[in-house]
């Protein structure tokens, strides 16, 4: 199965803060990072099943080289990317973003 990935707006405005952050750090960072992300987001299209639904039918799909986390539900033939949180941080802010639903 093959899905449309959409990114709703709190998880594009959480791609851009993170890429800023990274853009920060180091110069051209960002823009691995983004990549990283371009990939997944692929990768969550090309087999949407393959990551594991832990939380409220979210899955989580984890960045390689990162420590991100992809936050998705699929509706239908699209799969719908909620958020994306740093893989440390209390897991009530991110279930607190889950909940909000599609």
């Amino acid at each position: 199965m093959k899905a449309r990935v959409v990114l709703r707006r709190a998880a594009e405005l959480d791609l851009a803060a993170i890429e800023d952050w990274y853009e920060g750090q180091e110069a051209g960072l960002g823009a691995e990072f983004r990549k990283a992300v371009d990939e997944l987001v692929d990768r969550i299209g090309d087999n949407p099943l393959a990551y594991p639904e832990l939380y409220r039918r979210s899955r989580r799909a984890i960045l390689r080289r990162f420590p991100y986390v992809v936050w998705y539900r699929i509706a239908g033939d699209s799969a719908i990317v909620l958020a994306c949180v740093h893989g440390r941080r209390d897991p009530r802010l991110a279930r607190a973003r889950l909940q909000e639903g599609i």
